[in-house]
């Protein structure tokens, strides 16, 4: 089995821990103690809490973006790009044990420095102006009903998605999820 590197390890680590317990929930002793490595050796990889934050949120844009290719890639109909990307919220929230890092990282605003926020705003634009793109398609083709104005729809689902990954956390319940998406993914055609 392949082993990955320090900084690798680090970065899955501090993602992991904050879409579990959110950006003031996690130290550099809990990262250290997960990686197997001294807390003042990941002062090498990150100098800062600040640091680490910013480069998870940019690995996580980077592979979100990358999901959306596939799904743009994988799917015809606006409606179904749509659908597949409610999967993937609900596939990452983990049966209720996880939420998306831009929303835990949100949670803890009031604690985060302001590149980070700027990461967090960066990677919604990004989805929101994804999302769009699909409740367009989805109204052209017919696949999505009743889209009156996708950029609202965009921005509407997407807090739609973090609230019912938020409420699936709350009980680790991930039928809660299903549930507050159910109404949105009535508007799909199959």
């Amino acid at each position: 089995m392949p082993t990955i590197d320090t900084k690798t390890a680090l970065l899955n680590s501090a993602e992991n821990a904050a879409r579990r317990l959110g950006f003031d929930g996690f130290s550099y002793a809990d990262l250290a103690q997960d990686v197997g490595i001294r807390k003042a050796s990941i002062h090498h990889h990150f100098p800062s809490k600040a640091t680490l934050a910013v480069a998870v949120m940019q690995r996580y844009h980077t592979n979100f973006q990358e999901i959306c290719a596939k799904i743009d890639a994988s799917n015809d109909t606006g409606g179904a790009q749509l659908a597949d990307l409610i999967q993937q919220y609900k596939t990452g929230s983990d049966d209720g044990k996880r939420i998306c890092l831009c929303a835990s990282f949100s949670a803890s605003r009031d604690s985060l420095p302001a590149e980070v926020i700027e990461e967090i705003s960066q990677f919604r634009a990004m989805v929101v102006k994804w999302m769009t793109a699909a409740f367009e398609k989805g109204r052209a083709d017919g696949s999505i009903s009743g889209v009156t104005h996708p950029a609202f729809e965009a921005a509407s689902a997407m807090s739609l998605m973090e609230g019912a990954q938020l409420a699936a956390r709350a009980e680790e319940n991930p039928t809660l999820f299903e549930t507050a998406t159910t109404l949105l993914m009535a508007r799909i055609a199959a």
